[in-house]
């Protein structure tokens, strides 16, 4: 038996009882949320850039959801630009008890938990360092009193720090990815789909927002960015187009107006049912 393990061979592991670093399994860096909370589904709403509205899928995923009786809630992961709370008309300061920290509700009850929520001014800007921000996520996980069939994750665009934190410690059930029409799409969904698989994450399939315009006066669709190239980007990963999201002046105006609840598209519908089957 080997007792100086720089000079181990392979073969003397068998009946060697030392404990070294080449005899210790991998671990798992998954946390567990808070006892006291319940936690259905889990679903992270990703994109490999900014801009292409992801917020925005986020939002309406979950009043999608809300709508068919789902209590449903979003766990704002894009720390230093966060949204969801502005969206939704949520304001003041979250809460918290000696079990945990009580999310924010919205109007038609989803419960929203972001860092606009606990800073004293929703305005201050968040300069922070990757570790600390990569911890406030984990924090919305293992801390928040979540009473949810249904947690969308709005994760920040890209693959930094923040998104690999949630990857390798949330346990998310798959992710949705977001891209628009533009020709640099199968680059985004690309950089998106090899960071699932790497983090081994089923992937439900893309949205493509921003995808056309409808004619105010005739209700003719107008391609603004051309032909979108989402789908061609879907069928080379083998994945699904779960809906094209027109630009919606109205829309943009609820957003504004914290009102996103009060949207009646149903183009998300689809991509609702997938995600309730």
């Amino acid at each position: 038996m080997a007792t100086n393990t720089e000079n181990c061979k392979p073969s003397d592991c068998a009946g060697c009882s030392q404990d070294c670093a080449s005899r210790k399994a991998p671990e798992s860096l998954m946390k567990e949320h808070n006892p006291n909370a319940r936690i259905g589904k889990v679903y992270g709403v990703v994109s490999g850039k900014g801009g292409v509205g992801k917020s925005m899928v986020t939002s309406q995923l979950a009043v999608t959801m809300r709508r068919k009786g789902y209590e449903v809630g979003v766990l704002d992961a894009d720390i230093t630009g966060p949204s969801i709370p502005k969206a939704f008309g949520v304001h003041g300061n979250a809460l918290g008890t000696e079990e945990g920290l009580l999310p924010m509700k919205s109007r038609t009850g989803i419960q929203i938990m972001s860092t606009n929520l606990l800073l004293p001014n929703e305005t201050d800007p968040v300069i922070w360092r990757g570790p600390v921000i990569s911890g406030v996520v984990q924090q919305f996980w293992t801390d928040v009193l979540w009473d949810v069939d249904y947690l969308f994750v709005d994760m920040p665009p890209g693959t930094g720090d923040v998104s690999l934190s949630v990857f390798q410690s949330i346990p998310l059930d798959g992710i949705v990815i977001v891209a628009s029409p533009q020709e640099l799409v199968s680059m985004v969904v690309e950089k998106a789909v090899k960071m699932a698989e790497m983090m081994n994450v089923p992937i439900v399939g893309v949205i493509e927002n921003m995808s056309y315009l409808l004619c105010p006066d005739c209700g003719r669709r107008i391609d603004l960015f051309g032909t979108g190239k989402t789908k061609e980007a879907a069928e080379r990963h083998g994945l699904q187009v779960l809906a094209e999201m027109p630009l919606d002046p109205a829309l943009a105006a609820l957003c504004d107006a914290g009102d996103i609840e009060a949207f009646k598209g149903d183009w998300l519908s689809g991509a609702a049912a997938l995600l309730e089957a």
